[in-house]
């Protein structure tokens, strides 16, 4: 694969939207997510009502996901992107209404259509980026621009939104969350044609099977993304409990909280930093040690006797963030085909949307019945065994492409083709991608 320069992705007029759109995407996820949560609470005032918009924003939309990706893959992208935000825009649009005129059950479906057409919009432009620079190779220089665009969206966004939200209200806030993602559509719309790889025609029921079997039959491809998902649940564990670590086990107040928050975000922007500088780096180390560093963040945690260390480890866990989820996104496009690029991505959204719920199951399990530093230690020593046991499972050469990136049908085998799966965040934004 030919080298290239960070910069180079960028003389692209295409890729520069690109990036454009992912981080605003990136700020109006962070929007949505703090005022419909606002919302609910004020609304209910109960703890399960807002745990029902999680499930709704996460674990619904995950299932939906590959099913609309899917569909959306047939028409060219530079239709289908833009259809997908003003999709987006309009369900917005509608929970502004419902701000005014508040319906539970409401917000929680529209939340679940706006989580799956978020997903497919992620997937689908992640699969753009490929067929534009994969050829070039231009794709991990690629990635680490996007990657910078997530993490700095996420720095930003959980201010931003809250500035707009105690200032200007809810409503306001969905009403604009509304219109960033017209403009995404507009930017994108007027972005002119856009390169894919053709996928296979057929019907519905089987293009997801047919993605389902190409999974199947990609043992490396499937035994990482089952890696991932298991990470997942261990880097989402802690996140219920956070703010009674930071406020109870260290006595640190809301502000100490506040620390220990931006202590992460920072390392994720160092981490997304890290990456750009040393692409070229062989993405199963980059996987191996960044998964590591989140693991050693969450140690440090469990241990920590202060706020300053405790700041100190969420650091480190951050950076680690920063590259373990690029790392692995590029991971999975250069082992998948370019015809399977959009499904597969959306298997890992997907998988990146669902599973931390188990992982908020467990933390909060752990850190009831025995204390917050336990459900640290938890998760720190499950990141490390998840690390011992794709070693093996994943093989020493499993990081190099299988398959160049025109060599081969979408389906890789001789049957007749028919033909279809995270990150927040920083998650829940600032970490979904602890992801």
């Amino acid at each position: 694969m030919p080298s290239s320069g960070l910069s180079a992705p960028l003389r692209r007029p295409l890729f520069r939207r690109l990036a454009a759109t992912y981080a605003i995407n990136e700020l109006g996820d962070w929007m949505g997510l703090i005022a419909l949560s606002v919302l609910v609470y004020d609304e209910t005032g109960s703890a399960l009502a807002t745990a029902a918009l999680f499930i709704g924003t996460g674990f619904l939309p995950a299932m939906l996901a590959p099913l609309l990706v899917a569909r959306v893959e047939l028409p060219s992208p530079r239709f289908a992107l833009p259809v997908l935000y003003c999709a987006e825009a309009a369900a917005f649009a509608g929970l502004a209404l419902l701000a005014l005129n508040f319906s539970l059950a409401g917000v929680v479906i529209l939340a679940a259509i706006d989580g799956a057409l978020m997903l497919a919009g992620r997937s689908l432009t992640r699969a753009v980026a490929a067929s534009l620079l994969e050829p070039a190779g231009e794709l991990r220089a690629g990635n680490a621009i996007l990657n910078l665009a997530f993490t700095g969206g996420a720095a930003i966004g959980p201010a931003l939104a809250g500035l707009v939200v105690a200032g200007f209200g809810v409503p306001t806030a969905l009403f604009l969350d509304a219109l960033s993602f017209y403009a995404i559509a507009w930017i994108l719309f007027t972005a002119g044609e856009m390169p894919r790889a053709e996928p296979e025609p057929g019907q519905l029921r089987e293009r997801v099977r047919a993605g389902i079997a190409y999974i199947r039959e990609k043992a490396t491809l499937r035994r990482l993304l089952l890696a991932q998902g298991a990470a997942f649940i261990f880097f989402a564990a802690v996140i219920p409990v956070e703010v009674i670590y930071a406020k109870e086990t260290l006595g640190a107040g809301d502000s100490g909280y506040g620390l220990l928050l931006a202590s992460w975000g920072a390392g994720m922007v160092l981490g997304s930093i890290v990456f750009a500088a040393i692409r070229k780096a062989s993405l199963a180390y980059l996987l191996l040690f960044s998964t590591l560093a989140v693991g050693v963040g969450y140690l440090g945690l469990a241990v920590a006797p202060t706020l300053a260390l405790a700041c100190v480890a969420s650091a480190v866990g951050g950076a680690g963030n920063g590259v373990q989820w690029v790392a692995a996104v590029s991971a999975v496009q250069e082992l998948t085909v370019p015809g399977m690029q959009a499904r597969v991505m959306s298997v890992l959204e997907s998988v990146g949307a669902a599973t931390p719920g188990i992982g908020f199951a467990l933390g909060g399990i752990i850190a009831t019945v025995v204390s917050p530093r336990a459900a640290f230690l938890v998760a720190g020593l499950g990141v490390f065994a998840i690390v011992v046991l794709a070693i093996p499972a994943l093989g020493r050469n499993w990081a190099e492409p299988v398959e160049t990136f025109d060599s081969i049908r979408v389906d890789g085998c001789n049957d007749v083709v028919l033909e279809l799966i995270p990150g927040g965040s920083p998650i829940q934004k600032d970490r979904e991608v602890r992801l």
